[in-house]
C-alpha cells in the first residue's frame, strides 16, 4: 500500500526513486544506508532497542508496552529527533518509506490475527447485561461528543476536509476502548478477578467488536468515489466478505484443529495454509477498499479457540510479529507525527478540548451507567477509568484517516496525544480510587502451621506448581500426606503458576475467571487432552481429597503476591512449592528458570504460614500412585526449632497414611575429648535456646506418648560428637523415599551443621544442602519446612533494657547490638513498634518482648546487652 507520510510541513507528493535491494559493501564503494535491505535492518534494530530501553523506565510507573512504543515512534519521528535533518535523511529518508510502511502493515496484519484469536465470539453472547449496557455507553456517548468535538475542529484547524468522514472518524477514535492494553492493566493490578476486572473485560470486548464495525463504515465513506454509491458498495460487499468468510472458513478451521493432537506439534501445512488464507483474507479486503488489516481480523476471530491449533498459530507468529514488526507500525506513526505543528494558544486549547471530550464522554457515561446498575461508587469510578484506555486500533483509526487525508498534520498530532495522555493515567487513576476489599486480616488467621492445629480437623494445603513435571510428585506426596484417619480430610488448592508476558498468548490465559478465586481451569473451555486438568479431577475422584484448580497469572516480579494472598484467602496451613531445579540423569541437579528461585525466595520472606519447598527426585515416580499402593519411608531429621517441630508435625500427618512408615531422628550432642566436636554456643543465645528446647523438649513428649504402640513409627536418639557422625548417622537413612527436614534448625548440633555446611541454596537451610550435595548419596526426594514464626520476617528481636533505650539484636546470628534512645516508650507494657523499623513485632517493655504470635523470649542481662 502506497503512503503519503509527511514530516512536519513538508509533503512528499512525489515517489523518490526506488532502492536497490542489497548493496556491494563498504569496499566496494557502496553505502548500506542508501540500499532498502541494510537500512531497513538498521531502522528495525533502532526501533527494538529505544521502544525496549522506554519500557524498561517506564515499568515502574506500571504502564503498558503500547505507551513506550508510541512513545518511542514519536522520538524517533520529526517531534524529536526528527529535528536533526542529517539523521532524518540517513536513517528515515523518503526514498525508505514505502518498505518501511509495507514492513508494518504485514506486522499490523498478522498482529490483528492474533488479535482476532484473543477474541471469542461465543464468550460475546455470554456477556451480562450490565456489561452490555456500559459498553453501548461508553461507545454511543463518546462517539456523540466526538461528532460535536469534530464540528469545532473542522471550523478550526481542519478546513476542507470531507465532513462525513470526518465525523465518523473523530467519533470512531474517541469511542474505542483497546481490549488487549486493558487485559494487561487489569493483570498488572492483580483486579482480573474482581468485579470491575469481568465487567471491564466483558464490555471491553463487546467495545472492541463495535469499534471495528464503526471503523469499517469510517473507510466505506472515507472513499474518493465519483458517485456516493461507491461507498455503499464498499460496505455492502465489505458485509459479504464477512458472511462468506462465516459460511466457508471455520469448516476448514475446524478439520485442522480435529487434526491437531495434544502434545504432538502441529502440521507445517496447517500453519503455512492458515497464514495464506490471512493473507489472502487481507488482499481481498484492501480490493474492496476498507483495509487490508479486516481480512486477517476476521480470519483470526473465525479460528476455532478448543484445542491445540490456536495456541501453535499464536507460538509460531507472535513472538516476529510483536517483538520486530509491529513497533514499525508505531514508528510509521511516529514519522508522521510532529508536536510542533500544535503551536498558539488555538491548538493547545483544542488539544485540552479533545482530551476532556474524550475523558468526559467515556468516564461519566461509565460511571452513569454503573450507578444506575447500582455499582458501588469506587467501582463505578474504576470502570470510567479503565474503559478510558486507548491502543494499537486507536493508532490504527488515525493512521487510516490520516492516509485517506481525513486527518491533517495538526489533527493527527493531537489525537496521538490524546491516546497517550488517556492511557497514561489509567493506571494510576484506578490505583487512587480503587482498592478491592481487603483480605482478611493476618490476626484473625488462625492456625497458620502444621503444628498448632488439631490432628483431627480439615488441613488446608496450597500446592503451587509451574508445569506438568511438578504433577506427578506433587500429587505422590499428597496422597501419603491426605491421613486416612483424619476426620476432616485434606483440603488441597492448586495454584498454577503462569507467567503473564508481553506476549499476546498471554491474553488468552487471561479469558479464564471466576467469580470467587484467582483465574482457573474454565471447564467450559477445556479439552479432554488437558493433563494438568485431568490428573487432578482424576485425583480427587479416586481419594477423600476436596480439590480446588486455580491459576496465578501475574508477571515474574511479583507473583508471590497472589501465592501470598492466596493462601491467606484460604486459610491454608501450609504452601507447597517446587524448588527452582530437577534433577538430572546423573543425580545433579539443573536449574529450569532462575526467576523461579526469585519466586520462591520472595514466597519465603512474605508467606503468611508454613512452607514447604519439595525437591523432587522422583517421589513416587512419573505417575500417580493410586492410595492401595503407596509404600513408602519417610525420614524426619530432627535437630530442634520450630521449623524442626514444623517438618515433624507433617510426618505424623503422614504416618497416618496406612502406607507410610516413619522413622524420626533426634540428634543429640554428647561430649568428647576429640577434635572436632560440638561446641557450646554463644553465650548471648543461652537463655534463648534453653527456652527453644524446653519447647522442642515438651513437643517430643507429646510425640512419643502419640506414637506409643504403633508399629510404622520409629523414633530414636542418636548422641554425635562431630559434623561427621551427623553425616553418617544421615547416610542410614538414605534409602528412604523421602526426608522431612526443617529450614532452619537450632540447637548445639544444628550449629555444628551450620559451620561445616557451603549452603549453595540458603533457602534450603543447612541439612538440605547436606542432604543434596554430591558427598550424600541419595535418591530420596525431600521436603523442607519454614515455620510461620521465621516466615513472618522475624528479623530483629528488639526489647527496652534499664536505661530506655530500645536494643536490636538481629536473630540469625545474635550479632552486633543497636541502640537507640527511645523516651516515649518509658512506662509502656506493650508497645507496637512495627513503624519504627518496619516489621511486624511486638515489644514488652517490663523484660520479655514477644512477636505477635505469641512466643516469648527472655531477656537478656544488661551487662550483656552493654
Amino acid at each position: 500500500m502506497a503512503t503519503n507520510s509527511t514530516f512536519g510541513s513538508h509533503s512528499y507528493s512525489q515517489c523518490p526513486s526506488p532502492m536497490k535491494a542489497t548493496s556491494n559493501g563498504v569496499f566496494q564503494g557502496d553505502s548500506p544506508l542508501d540500499y532498502a535491505l541494510p537500512l531497513a535492518i538498521l531502522q528495525i534494530c533502532l526501533v527494538v532497542v529505544v521502544t525496549r530501553i522506554l519500557a524498561f523506565l517506564l515499568k515502574p510507573l506500571r504502564q503498558p508496552r503500547v505507551i513506550a512504543e508510541i512513545v518511542g515512534g514519536i522520538i524517533l519521528g520529526p517531534s524529536v529527533l526528527g529535528r536533526y535533518k542529517a539523521y532524518l535523511n540517513a536513517v528515515f529518508p523518503s526514498k525508505s518509506l514505502t518498505v518501511l510502511d509495507t514492513l508494518a502493515n504485514l506486522g499490523l496484519l498478522f498482529f490483528l490475527f492474533l488479535v482476532g484469536l484473543e477474541l471469542d465470539p461465543k464468550s460475546l453472547r455470554r456477556t451480562g447485561k450490565k456489561a452490555l449496557g456500559i459498553a453501548l455507553a461508553g461507545i454511543t456517548v463518546p462517539f456523540v461528543l466526538g461528532i460535536g468535538t469534530s464540528f469545532v475542529l473542522r471550523a478550526t484547524i481542519s478546513e476542507g476536509v470531507c465532513k462525513a468522514p470526518f465525523l465518523v472518524f473523530m467519533g470512531v477514535a474517541l469511542s474505542i476502548t483497546a481490549f488487549p492494553v486493558l487485559a494487561r492493566i487489569l493483570a498488572e493490578l492483580k483486579l482480573l478477578t474482581t468485579d470491575v476486572g469481568r465487567m471491564a473485560m466483558s464490555a471491553a470486548a463487546v467495545n472492541d467488536v463495535a469499534a471495528w464495525i464503526l471503523l469499517a463504515l469510517a473507510i466505506a465513506l472515507s472513499g474518493h468515489g465519483r458517485s456516493p454509491l461507491v461507498s455503499l458498495w464498499v460496505f455492502l460487499c465489505g458485509c459479504a466478505f464477512v458472511a462468506v468468510c462465516i459460511l466457508i472458513i471455520p469448516p476448514i478451521f475446524n478439520r485442522m484443529a480435529k487434526r491437531s493432537l495434544e502434545g504432538e506439534p502441529v502440521d507445517e501445512l496447517y500453519i503455512c495454509a492458515t497464514l495464506a488464507i490471512v493473507l489472502a483474507a487481507s488482499f481481498v479486503t484492501d480490493a474492496i477498499g476498507i483495509h487490508a488489516l479486516f481480512g486477517a481480523f476476521v480470519v483470526g476471530v473465525l479460528v476455532p479457540k478448543k484445542g491445540p491449533f490456536a495456541g501453535a498459530l499464536v507460538e509460531k507468529v507472535e513472538d516476529l510479529v510483536s517483538g520486530l514488526l509491529l513497533p514499525l507500525y508505531f514508528v510509521s506513526s511516529g514519522l508522521k507525527t510532529n508536536v510542533a505543528t500544535i503551536h498558539g494558544l488555538l491548538s493547545w486549547g483544542l488539544l485540552v478540548l479533545v482530551i476532556f471530550t474524550a475523558c468526559f464522554g467515556k468516564i461519566v457515561s461509565t460511571i452513569v451507567v454503573s450507578l444506575l446498575c447500582k455499582a458501588p461508587l469506587e467501582e463505578a469510578l474504576a470502570l470510567g477509568f479503565l474503559m478510558n484506555t486507548k491502543g494499537l486500533v486507536e493508532l490504527i483509526v488515525l493512521n487510516i484517516g490520516k492516509d485517506r487525508k481525513v486527518l491533517n498534520d495538526k489533527t493527527f498530532a493531537i489525537m496521538v496525544l490524546m491516546a497517550i495522555f488517556t492511557t497514561f493515567i489509567t493506571t494510576p487513576l484506578v490505583m487512587a480510587v480503587y482498592k478491592p476489599a481487603k483480605r482478611k486480616k493476618e490476626a484473625e488467621y488462625e492456625h497458620r502451621t502444621i503444628e498448632s492445629r488439631d490432628p483431627n480437623s480439615q488441613l488446608r494445603l496450597l500446592v503451587c506448581f509451574r508445569s506438568a513435571r511438578n504433577i506427578p510428585s506433587m500429587l505422590n506426596l499428597i496422597e501419603a500426606s491426605r491421613g486416612i484417619g483424619i476426620r476432616e480430610g485434606l483440603c488441597l488448592y492448586a495454584l498454577h503458576l503462569m507467567e503473564l508476558t508481553e506476549r499476546s498468548s498471554a491474553i488468552l490465559m487471561v479469558h479464564k475467571a471466576r467469580k470467587n478465586g484467582l483465574p482457573f481451569w474454565n471447564k467450559a473451555l477445556r479439552s479432554d487432552a488437558n493433563q494438568i486438568v485431568v490428573a487432578f479431577e482424576a485425583f480427587e475422584q479416586l481419594s477423600r481429597v476436596s480439590i480446588r484448580p486455580m491459576t496465578a497469572i501475574s508477571a515474574m516480579s511479583n507473583i508471590h503476591e497472589d501465592i501470598c494472598e492466596s493462601a491467606i484467602r484460604k486459610r491454608a496451613a501450609m504452601i507447597m512449592i517446587p524448588f527452582h531445579k530437577h534433577p538430572r540423569v546423573d543425580g545433579t541437579f539443573e536449574s529450569t528458570r532462575s526467576e523461579f528461585r526469585w519466586v520462591n525466595q520472595r514466597v519465603l520472606e512474605h508467606a503468611p504460614c508454613s512452607v514447604g519447598i519439595l525437591v523432587d527426585r522422583g517421589l513416587g515416580g512419573s505417575t500417580h500412585i493410586a492410595a492401595s499402593n503407596v509404600s513408602s519411608a519417610v525420614t524426619v531429621l530432627f535437630f530442634g526449632g520450630p521449623d524442626d517441630r514444623e517438618a515433624l508435625a507433617y510426618g505424623l500427618r503422614m504416618a497416618e497414611h496406612p502406607g507410610i512408615s516413619l522413622s524420626i531422628v533426634y540428634f543429640l550432642a554428647r561430649s568428647s575429648e576429640t577434635d572436632g566436636e560440638i561446641v557450646s554456643i554463644d553465650m548471648n543465645m543461652e537463655s534463648s535456646s534453653t527456652k527453644e528446647e524446653s519447647w522442642d523438649e515438651k513437643f517430643l513428649a507429646e510425640v512419643k506418648q502419640k506414637i506409643s504402640g504403633n508399629s510404622r513409627v520409629k523414633f530414636e536418639e542418636r548422641g554425635v560428637r562431630n559434623f561427621g557422625e551427623i553425616v553418617e548417622v544421615g547416610r542410614e537413612y538414605s534409602r528412604c523415599n523421602l526426608f522431612l527436614v526443617g529450614r532452619m534448625a537450632e540447637g548445639e548440633v544444628a550449629a555444628a551443621l551450620n559451620n561445616n555446611v557451603k549452603c549453595e541454596c540458603p533457602e534450603l537451610g543447612a541439612i538440605c544442602n547436606l542432604l543434596t550435595s554430591p558427598v550424600f548419596s541419595t535418591s530420596a526426594s525431600l521436603l523442607v519446612f519454614l515455620e510461620a514464626n521465621e516466615s513472618d520476617l522475624l528479623e530483629f528481636i528488639l526489647f527496652l533494657d534499664y536505661d530506655n533505650e530500645i536494643i536490636v539484636i538481629p536473630t540469625q546470628n545474635y550479632g552486633p547490638i543497636v541502640y537507640w534512645e527511645v523516651s516515649f516508650l518509658q512506662g509502656c507494657e506493650l508497645c507496637d513498634i512495627r513503624s519504627f523499623i518496619g516489621q511486624s513485632i511486638l515489644c514488652y517493655a517490663f523484660g520479655y518482648f514477644k512477636n505477635y504470635n505469641g512466643t516469648l523470649f527472655p531477656p537478656f542481662a544488661h551487662d550483656e546487652g552493654k
